[in-house]
């Protein structure tokens, strides 16, 4: 059967597959485009397959918060090479997973490899079939659904997205501005928590030994161990605690201050950086 260029329209249409994978798959289908399509999901699966070992260290973070600002989402989404991450049809999936997990807020990976992406087809089929069409590894690693019923979600994404933050807060100041300024906070100085009660106690405890040995092989006398011990941890909680940290734009002041010069208030922070 002779395959026409307008079979061959119909079956990119449907699937996005370059002209001679579809020409083809065509031939190999006797000009039956759905069994074609079939074959094409079929070479995905297994490029996929030849290419599961490879690594994906490269890639892109995507986030976007919903119209009411109450939802925020973000996800890590990767491939092999940095060539393809800047490839649009990459960047094209990576923003449709976005879309789709702010849609569907699935609990994790697996349950958003389940979600319909478009034109019926699950956010892993369509992985599958990019991964066949572009020829490399990809792989969503991780997502995190972001809420804030009462108040207000802010994204941020580091030019060259390989850097994403979300932060909840609420309140009645300049919530959006504050959001952003304290995302860009996060970006920069990468806290371990929000605040010191997330801190793990075995951190901290870790934390005071070390100050503690440290001053005693000073030749510090015994009484003042423990001071200096809690000095350490203090230390510790203004370097890596969100709320304690000096400002980035204005060092003289902490987060907690611009967070009650704003009147809002901190829930919780997503940051995601590629392949940390």
């Amino acid at each position: 059967m002779a395959i026409t260029a307008k079979d061959v329209k119909q079956l990119r249409d449907k699937t996005g597959a370059g002209i001679m994978d579809c020409k083809r798959a065509l031939t190999e289908a006797k000009g039956d485009v759905d069994a074609a399509v079939d074959l094409l999901r079929k070479k995905g699966r297994k490029v996929a397959a030849k290419r599961a070992h490879k690594e994906t260290l490269q890639g892109l973070i995507v986030a976007r918060v919903s119209a009411d600002g109450r939802t925020g989402v973000i996800a890590e989404v990767n491939c092999e090479t940095d060539f393809v991450a800047r490839n649009d049809e990459f960047v094209s999936f990576a923003d449709s997973v976005a879309r789709t997990l702010l849609t569907h807020t699935p609990a994790d990976v697996e349950a958003l490899l389940a979600c319909e992406i478009s034109g019926g087809q699950t956010v892993g089929q369509a992985l599958i079939a990019l991964t066949g069409k572009i020829g490399e590894n990809m792989g969503i690693r991780r997502c995190a659904v972001l809420s804030s019923p009462s108040g207000h979600v802010v994204a941020y994404v580091h030019p060259g997205a390989q850097l994403g933050v979300l932060v909840a807060l609420s309140g009645n100041g300049q919530i959006e501005d504050t959001g952003r300024d304290v995302a860009m906070q996060v970006a920069a100085l990468n806290p371990v928590a929000a605040f010191r009660t997330e801190v793990p106690e075995a951190v901290q405890a870790r934390e005071i030994e070390i100050g503690r040995e440290a001053a005693r092989s000073a030749g510090r006398p015994a009484h003042v161990l423990d001071r200096i011990a809690r000095g350490y941890l203090e230390k510790y909680f203004k370097d890596h605690v969100l709320v304690d940290q000096p400002f980035v734009k204005d060092a003289s002041v902490s987060v907690r201050d611009i967070l009650t010069r704003a009147g809002a208030e901190l829930h919780r922070f997503v940051r995601y950086q590629l392949g940390n």
